[in-house]
Parts: structure tokens; C-alpha cells; sequence
């Protein structure tokens, strides 16, 4: 009796634990959450400069999993990064994300590294050649907002990195 007993038991909580399961409930379009910046102030990419590498940490998560551009794919891009000062773009590409468990919904979190060699650089508000050391305007600061699209074509909400201050010497 006892065994009856424990085995009815034990299939029961088996049967609650696995039907406690559920596929994440995420909508179609992908949701983007800002996490943080590895530095906040950085020395612009201008040639001379030390090299360095901005990282921007981003959270993801998408209901039908169709995160990423395969490589044989030279046209298209996954994230989009605006610059605040002139809402120019720069464009990334992520690896295809494989499935994650039960149902097709992704989440995780991806780290864009943008190296500051021609890629960060000050730009002036008397117009003078972008890219140059200036003691007129030591400094620069600007943030991203960041974008994320998936394979169908869905666009995420947008979000703001924090201020970034780029060194102009």
C-alpha cells in the first residue's frame, strides 16, 4: 500500500512540475531593455589615440526566435545604433540564435563591442574637421538609442545608452 501510495505521489508531482512548464509568452516583435556601458568616457578613435573598445550590454528577448542574420547574408543588419548628435547610424549584425526550449521565444543578453579607432570620434560645434584633437572643445558627449530588428522584418521599442563622454586630445 505504502509503495501505491508514493508512486501516486511521486507522478503527481511529476505531472504539476512538468505542466508548470510553459513557453515563454513573448510578442512576435522583438523588446530590447538597456543594461549598461562598460565605460562612460572614452578617448576618440582618431589614429593616435590609445585603442580602446566601447561595449553596450543590451537585453533581448523575442517570441518567434528570429534573431540574427545568417552569414551568407551581406545586405541585411540586426541592430542599429543612433547617434544623438546627428542621428547618423551605425548598423550590426548578430549570429542566428538557436531555439531555446520549449516554443520558439529567444531571450538573453548581447554586448555590441565598438572599437573607438574611426568609429568614436568628437564632432565640433563651430564645424571644424570631426575626428581632430581640439583644446577649443576638450570634450564631447553624446548617447545611442538602439534598435533591434528580426529576420521578419520586426522592429523593437527603441532605448537610450547613457551619456558618453568622448575625450577629444
Amino acid at each position: 500500500m505504502k509503495i501505491q501510495t508514493y508512486s501516486i505521489l511521486l507522478m503527481l508531482g511529476l505531472f504539476l512540475t512538468f505542466s508548470c512548464v510553459k513557453p515563454p509568452n513573448y510578442p512576435d516583435e522583438p523588446r530590447i531593455d538597456f543594461i549598461g556601458l562598460n565605460k562612460n568616457t572614452i578617448a576618440q578613435g582618431n589614429g593616435n589615440a590609445a585603442r580602446d573598445t566601447l561595449e553596450i550590454i543590451f537585453y533581448f528577448e523575442d517570441g518567434d526566435g528570429n534573431i540574427g542574420t545568417p552569414n551568407t547574408d551581406t545586405t541585411n543588419f540586426d541592430v542599429f545604433l543612433f547617434d544623438s548628435r546627428d542621428s547618423s547610424s551605425t548598423k550590426f549584425r548578430l549570429p542566428v540564435l538557436p531555439d531555446q526550449g520549449i516554443g520558439n521565444g529567444v531571450s538573453g543578453e548581447a554586448t555590441l563591442r565598438i572599437p573607438t579607432l574611426f568609429n568614436i570620434c568628437c564632432t565640433f560645434p563651430n564645424g571644424a574637421t570631426p575626428c581632430q584633437p581640439s583644446t577649443q572643445f576638450p570634450t564631447d558627449t553624446f548617447s545611442y538609442a538602439i534598435r533591434l530588428r528580426d529576420r521578419a522584418g520586426n522592429m523593437s521599442n527603441s532605448v537610450q545608452t547613457e551619456m558618453i563622454t568622448v575625450l577629444c586630445r
